[in-house]
C-alpha cells in the first residue's frame, strides 16, 4: 500500500499530498531525499531507501524540470508496488496540465489521483495475471524443444554424412528463438575455432605480413653490425674498489646527522618558523583557466566552425524540448571527459544520468546549443556537489569548545602511505600561527617508527606530545591523551592513528574503538589524490565499517577530507569529486607541497573550470 504522494517545487513549497493516505510518516524521508539525492545530485537513481526507527520506505521520485516540479511516492520497502512508476507518470501528465505558478492550493486533484490509483493497479494486477499464465506455457514448450532435439539428435548419430545445409535449416527456431548448435534453451554454446577460421575472420588489410618482420630483423641487425664496427672511445680508467677493513676504530666520514644536543642530552632544535601557512592566503581564482579554454578554442578553430551550421538550424526547427535521445551525444563526449581528469566512472555515469534528469522535458531556448546546455547544467551539478553543506570553520568550533572547557579532537584515519603523520603536522603548524595550543596524540601503536615520527615533528614544532610506544589500544592511548590535553588546558589535541587498508577487519575494529570511546569533534580522512575508482571503494568502506561496527544509535562518520599530494596531478583532479560525492563530505584541506605552509582551502570554482576544461 502507498504511504503518501507528495508534489511539491524545486523551492520546496509543497503544492499537494494525499489525504486519504494521510499517514503518518516516522523520520523524516523527504528532507532525506533532498538532502542526500537532490542536491547531491543523485537523482538520477532509480529509488531511494530510508531507514527510521520501526519503519523503513522506498522513495522514488520524477520531475517536471519546466514547470520545476517534484513528484515523489513513499511506501513500505518490504512492499514491491509494481504500479509506482507508470502511477507517477500519469500523475506528472495530469497535474502539469492543472499547474499554474501563482497557485498553491490543488484540492479539485484528489478526485484524479484516486481515479489514476485504480487505474495503476488494475493494469497492474493485470500484467501480473498475464505473467502466470505464460509462466506454464513457456516452461512446456521449453520441454518438447529439448525432447524433440534429442529425438533430432539419435537421428543424426544414425547418419555418417549430413550435409552442412541440412543441420543450418533443420530445427533452427522453437518457439521463436533461434537455435545454434543443436541447443534448445536459445544459448549459444561455445565451439572451437581453428587457424583456419581465425585466419579467414581478420581482413587481409589487418593481418600481419611475416616477410617485414623479416625485413625489420634484417635491418636491426644491419644496424647492430655497423654500431659494433664504430670506432671505440677511449674510456677512462675504471677505479678498483677498496676493501672495507672492518675494525674498531671510528669511521673518518661523518655519519651521525641529528639535531646537536644540550647538556640535559636533549635535543636542542629551533622551532621551525616557514612563514605563513598557506591556508590564511586568499587564493583568487585566476585567469588562467579562462585564458586555457580561449587557447584551446583559439587554437582549434576548425572545431569551432565545423558543425556550427548544424547545431544551430536544430536549435531553430528543431525540438523544443529536450529529450534524452538529443541529450545523449553531449552526455557522452562530458563523461569521458570527466573520466579522464580522474573521476571515477561510475560516479561520472552517475552525474550525467543527474544532468539528464535535470534536462529532460525542458525548453531550449532560441539560438541555444544542446552542449552549452549541457555543460552549464553539469558546472552548476559540480558547484553543488563540492561545495560544503555545512561550517567547515575549525576556527570557531575550536573557540567555541575553549569556552566550553574542554579541547577539541580532530581524528587522522586513511590508508597506508598517504601522509596523515606529515599533514597533521601541518594543521598543527597552522593552528599555532592562530595562537591555539595544540597537542599531539602518538596512536599509532601498530607501524614501526611511527611514534619517533611524530616526536621529531613536535619537537620541531616545539609543542607537547603523548604517546605510550608501541603495542598499546590505540584508543586508550587517545582517551588518555584527551584527559592530559584538559589537565594542562590544551586547545586541539590531534590525534594519529596507523594507518589501514579498508577490507583490514581487525584496524578497522580498533579505529571503530576508538572514535566510539572518545567520541572526536572531527574526523578527517586523509587520501591522496593520485587515486581514481580506488578512492570511492576506499571512503565507502570506511564510512560502511564505521556505520556497521558503532555502538550507538547515530555512528560518528566521515566529517572531512584532507587531500594530499594535490601539487603532482596536474589537471587530473577528479579524486576531490569522487571522494565528495561518495560520502558527502567536504574537502576540508588540500596538501600541496613538503614543508609545513604548504597547506591550503580548496578553492571550489578553479576545480570545477580543471573538470570541464
Amino acid at each position: 500500500m502507498l504511504e503518501q504522494l507528495l508534489i511539491f517545487t524545486r523551492g520546496g513549497l509543497i503544492l499537494w499530498t494525499c489525504k486519504e493516505l494521510g499517514n503518518a510518516l516516522k523520520g523524516s524521508p523527504i528532507d532525506a531525499l533532498i538532502r542526500s539525492c537532490l542536491l547531491e545530485e543523485h537523482s538520477g537513481d532509480y529509488y531511494f531507501n530510508y531507514d527510521a526507527a520501526g519503519a523503513s520506505y522506498t522513495l522514488k521520485w520524477t520531475f517536471h524540470n519546466d514547470l520545476g516540479l517534484i513528484f515523489v511516492a513513499i511506501y513500505q520497502r518490504i512492499l514491491h508496488l509494481l504500479y509506482v512508476d507508470d502511477l507517477l507518470f500519469m500523475v506528472k501528465r495530469e497535474f502539469s496540465e492543472l499547474y499554474h505558478p501563482k497557485r498553491t492550493y490543488y484540492e479539485d486533484f484528489g478526485d484524479i489521483f484516486r481515479q489514476l490509483q485504480k487505474e495503476a493497479e488494475a493494469r497492474a494486477e493485470e500484467m501480473r495475471k498475464s505473467k502466470q499464465q505464460t509462466k506454464p506455457v513457456e516452461s512446456l514448450t521449453k520441454k518438447e524443444g529439448q525432447s524433440a532435439n534429442k529425438k533430432k539428435g539419435v537421428l543424426l548419430a544414425g547418419k555418417e554424412k549430413v550435409s552442412s545445409k541440412d543441420n543450418a535449416s533443420e530445427g533452427n527456431h522453437i518457439n521463436g528463438h533461434k537455435l545454434e548448435n543443436r541447443n534448445s534453451n536459445g544459448h549459444e554454446l561455445g565451439t572451437k575455432t581453428t587457424h583456419a577460421d581465425v585466419k579467414k575472420s581478420v581482413p587481409e588489410s589487418e593481418a600481419f605480413d611475416v616477410n617485414k618482420l623479416q625485413t625489420l630483423r634484417f635491418k636491426v641487425g644491419k644496424k647492430t653490425e655497423t654500431v659494433s664496427k664504430a670506432p671505440k672511445v677511449e674510456q677512462t680508467k675504471k677505479t678498483t674498489k677498496k676493501n672495507r677493513v672492518w675494525d674498531d676504530s671510528p669511521s673518518e666520514s661523518k655519519l651521525d646527522f641529528t639535531d646537536p644536543m644540550d647538556g640535559k642530552g636533549t635535543e636542542a632544535v629551533v622551532m621551525a618558523d616557514q612563514g605563513e601557512s598557506m591556508m590564511d592566503r586568499e587564493e583568487i581564482v585566476s585567469s588562467d583557466s579562462e585564458i586555457d579554454n580561449n587557447e584551446d578554442e583559439s587554437g582549434k578553430p576548425d572545431n569551432k566552425k565545423r558543425g556550427w551550421f548544424s547545431s544551430m538550424f536544430q536549435s531553430i526547427v528543431g525540438k523544443t524540448v529536450l529529450e534524452k535521445s538529443d541529450l545523449e551525444p553531449a552526455l557522452k563526449a562530458l563523461k569521458d571527459r570527466l573520466m579522464t581528469k580522474n573521476v571515477a566512472e561510475e560516479i561520472a555515469g552517475k552525474l550525467c544520468e543527474s544532468v539528464a534528469a535535470s534536462l529532460e522535458g525542458k525548453k531550449l531556448g532560441s539560438f541555444t546549443r544542446i552542449s552549452l546546455t549541457v555543460q552549464a547544467a553539469m558546472e552548476e551539478a559540480l558547484l553543488r556537489i563540492l561545495t560544503p553543506k555545512r561550517s567547515v570553520d575549525i576556527l570557531r568550533e575550536v573557540h567555541a569548545a575553549k569556552e566550553q572547557g574542554k579541547p577539541y579532537v580532530v581524528v587522522f584515519v586513511g590508508v597506508n602511505g598517504v601522509g596523515k603523520s606529515t599533514n597533521l603536522a601541518k594543521v598543527a603548524y597552522w593552528l599555532l600561527q592562530h595562537n591555539i595550543s595544540v597537542m599531539m596524540a602518538a596512536c599509532d601503536t601498530f607501524r614501526s617508527g611511527a611514534v619517533e615520527q611524530l616526536r621529531t615533528h613536535a619537537c620541531r614544532l616545539q609543542i607537547p606530545i603523548f604517546e605510550k610506544g608501541y603495542e598499546k589500544d590505540p584508543a586508550v592511548v587517545a582517551k588518555e591523551a584527551i584527559q592530559e590535553a584538559s589537565r594542562n588546558h590544551s586547545d586541539v589535541v590531534l590525534v594519529d592513528t596507523a594507518g589501514r587498508m579498508q577490507d583490514n577487519e581487525p584496524l578497522m575494529r580498533a579505529l571503530s574503538k576508538l572514535i566510539n570511546l572518545n567520541n572526536p569533534d572531527l574526523v578527517l580522512f586523509v587520501g591522496e589524490a593520485l587515486v581514481g575508482n580506488d578512492a570511492v571503494d576506499q571512503l565507502s568502506k570506511f564510512n560502511q565499517k564505521l556505520a556497521d561496527l558503532s555502538t550507538s544509535s547515530s555512528a560518528t562518520l566521515i566529517d572531512g577530507i584532507l587531500l594530499t599530494k594535490f601539487d603532482t596531478i596536474d589537471d587530473k583532479v577528479g579524486a576531490a569529486l569522487s571522494m565528495v560525492y561518495i560520502s558527502g563530505a567536504p574537502v576540508m584541506f588540500v596538501g600541496c607541497g613538503q614543508s609545513y605552509t604548504d597547506l591550503k582551502k580548496l578553492n571550489v570554482k578553479s576545480i570545477v573550470k580543471t573538470l570541464l576544461k
